[in-house]
């Protein structure tokens, strides 16, 4: 997954997960087509769209009784009513209620919503702990929107994928994810977003991420979109974690030369296969430093931002 990252655009519309999409549709739409175990069912509402069902519970309704549900692999929750106003408590039950009909669910994204329908920062989650713990084989989870997110430590023993998408990401998450016992998991990943939209995490609340005791699995690690990078960079650069990835994301952030230095200060990095710092505000000549540290690691840089260092931006906020 991180040679091609998905952005906060992608609705899923047409695959997930390697399947094709199948629609679930309202109960006067027809009957589903052939082969329904190869695809990845849709579930979702809208007010605006005639060919969606305006209430969630509808698109569930005609899912639970047309799909061969035992056979279903990945399920992508989109839109539901007034999502901006209206968490979605009642899918996370939904789910959670129906796991003994989905005994082979591996992979689910909670939230497929485009900007064009509600801003990341709109879209109202809920505690998702419950999905974790209805669905010990599931093996991906993605959640889009951090409005209301919640997330207690738990152990899980499949899990591989685990990724948030957030215009702010609350702390409470980020320690849940830190206080997991997650022993497969291999790519994780987290966009903290601001305060102004729930972004209340600190460089202390990643501690349980940084020391990697409960995560022994893990080769992709992105903490993205962050608005402290330079205090996480200068974390990341003693981290136990850093020593078993294989690629480390801090794009999208505000890293800038003094968290890089930190970075060329510490550990060696030079194991990593990518090095993604995209949307960064170091100078050029640092840039030019980290790459000649670098010689054996694709390092992924855009144009550096401006450098004020009173007006830094993350790349996904509201």
């Amino acid at each position: 997954m991180t040679d091609d990252q998905p952005t906060h655009y992608e609705r899923y519309l047409d695959a997930y997960a390697g399947y094709p999409l199948a629609y679930a549709a309202a109960p006067e739409d027809g009957e589903p087509g052939p082969d329904l175990s190869a695809v990845a069912w849709r579930i979702e509402a809208s007010e605006w769209d005639d060919d969606a069902p305006d209430q969630i519970s509808e698109s569930f309704d005609w899912f639970l009784e047309n799909a061969d549900t035992a056979k279903v692999k990945a399920i992508v929750i989109g839109e539901w009513e007034e999502c901006y106003d209206t968490d979605n408590a009642p899918v996370i039950a939904r789910l959670a209620e129906n796991a003994g009909r989905l005994p082979e669910l591996r992979s689910l994204f909670l939230g497929a919503i485009s900007p064009e329908q509600a801003e990341i920062s709109w879209i109202q989650q809920s505690d998702i702990t419950p999905l974790l713990e209805a669905y010990p084989k599931l093996e991906r989870l993605e959640v889009r929107g951090g409005t209301g997110l919640a997330l207690a430590p738990v152990r899980h023993e499949a899990l591989r994928v685990l990724r948030f998408e957030t215009g702010g990401l609350p702390a409470q998450v980020v320690r849940g994810v830190g206080g997991s016992d997650l022993p497969a998991l291999e790519h994780l990943e987290l966009w903290f977003g601001v305060d102004e939209y729930g972004g209340d995490a600190t460089a202390a609340d990643v501690a349980g991420i940084l020391g990697g005791e409960r995560l022994p699995a893990l080769r992709h690690l992105g903490l993205q979109n962050c608005p402290f990078a330079d205090e996480l960079a200068a974390g990341l650069a003693a981290a136990p974690v850093v020593a078993r990835l294989e690629s480390l994301s801090l794009s999208m952030g505000s890293l800038g030369d003094e968290g890089a230095a930190a970075l060329l200060s510490g550990q060696p990095l030079t194991h990593l296969r990518h090095f993604d710092l995209e949307h960064h505000y170091m100078s050029r000549a640092m840039m030019a430093r980290l790459t000649e540290a670098l010689p054996g690691v694709e390092v992924r840089l855009s144009e550096p931002r401006s450098r004020d260092e009173d007006w830094r931006y993350v790349q996904v906020s509201e």
